[in-house]
């Protein structure tokens, strides 16, 4: 059995798959996901070149093909035409055969025309990497059995198969709109899987680039790491790459005495933060009403459903919620009053003077209301500021 041109421990040959699985993850990543999928940052043409011709090796995978795809999981997500959803397709079905669902949307010219606009069309990628896309992942195999040897040359390619199709299209698409924590309570149900993770790339904090799609960096919190942001900090202190847009921090300024157009701008820039706030007020105010009615154990148990949508709410706490909101008028108001505060950005259909109107209909109801917390909520909102 041909013995390959390096004889190393076994613990050599774990160490170069991890090393190349992750070259793998941070070409997808960088230049798949965050460069060409959305536009979040440039890349200098031969580090570009580089992840293409990688991924050509190790994926097989064709840069128009999956930026279309990605792009059309965000325009679509969570409905019929979104190409992976676990809510639509099931967990395991998109955990264990993501990939499959993907090879069948790459067939979807309609997709392909519609979201795959602005990808390489070059020479090479017209006339090598689309229509000879498979004999990558051949001249791969040949390399890996030319170096490492026939049986262990033959597992590496097939961990370097398996690793992106798992990772990806499994596991980020998977559990990542399925289990999980929220930073933001974004339209979908995406979820980030860990503050932390090298294995994925930064890709596993999904409900964070759910919220801020075109941000570079997907990391939010102090506690969360995203080693493609790190990376593509590095690529720009050597002028390889340029950083066009990350999600924006919460600014606060001097409080405004008039709702205006650039309060609206704003309160929408930082929609996410403002629903954030808010749903720590709708616990505060639950905790008060409990302590103020009678029996209010009885309510126990549903702090967790007071921000959620109210279709993802069990049927059983749906009816414990209504009572509760019928006995006690400020959470009532409070909580509704949030449906009236999303509707402010969700109103596509709504010029600029409809959605300003709202806005300062809004701020006067809350601070008429007597109720503390929405009060401070419609002051924080007056001090938004863009810069």
């Amino acid at each position: 059995m041909y013995a390959g041109m390096v004889d190393w421990p076994w613990w050599g040959y774990v160490l170069v798959v991890l090393v190349m699985t992750h070259m793998t993850i941070a070409a997808v990543t960088i230049f798949l996901h965050r460069h060409q999928a959305h536009r979040a940052l440039d890349l200098h043409p031969a580090v570009a070149h580089f992840f293409r011709a990688w991924l050509w090796l190790t994926t097989g995978m064709v840069t128009r093909e999956w930026a279309a795809i990605h792009r059309k999981h965000h325009a679509r997500c969570e409905t019929a035409e979104d190409p992976h959803s676990p809510q639509i397709f099931g967990i395991n079905r998109v955990l264990w055969a993501g990939v499959f669902l993907y090879v069948k949307e790459s067939r979807n010219l309609g997709t392909l025309e519609r979201y795959g606009r602005g990808t390489p069309q070059d020479w090479l990628e017209r006339h090598v990497y689309t229509p000879w896309h498979k004999a990558g992942v051949a001249i791969m195999l040949l390399a890996d059995v030319a170096v490492f040897g026939l049986l262990a040359g033959v597992l590496i390619w097939l961990v370097q198969m398996v690793w992106i199709p798992f990772w990806a299209a499994g596991v980020i698409n998977g559990l990542g709109h399925f289990w999980g924590y929220r930073n933001f309570s974004s339209a979908d149900a995406s979820t980030n899987l860990l503050p932390w993770g090298i294995l994925i790339g930064g890709e596993e904090l999904h409900n964070n680039h759910h919220a801020f799609a075109t941000s570079a960096k997907l990391s939010n919190r102090w506690y969360e790491f995203d080693i493609g942001w790190l990376y593509i900090r590095l690529l720009s202190l050597c002028g390889l790459a340029h950083v066009k847009k990350v999600a924006p921090r919460p600014r606060l300024g001097a409080l405004r005495p008039v709702v205006d157009f650039e309060t609206l701008q704003a309160v929408i820039t930082h929609r996410y933060d403002l629903l954030s706030r808010y749903a720590k007020s709708l616990q505060q105010v639950y905790r008060e009403e409990l302590a103020r009615l009678q029996d209010g154990k009885r309510f126990k148990g549903l702090k967790r459903w007071l921000a959620a949508d109210i279709a993802t709410v069990p049927p059983e706490m749906l009816g414990r919620l209504e009572s509760l909101l019928g006995e006690s008028r400020a959470l009532a108001m409070t909580y509704r009053m949030r449906q009236d505060l999303t509707a402010v950005w969700e109103r596509s259909s709504a010029s600029r003077e409809q959605l300003l109107t709202a806005l300062q209909e809004w701020c006067e109801r809350a601070e008429s209301s007597g109720i503390r917390q929405l009060h401070e909520l419609s002051t924080r909102l007056r001090s938004y500021s863009l810069a």
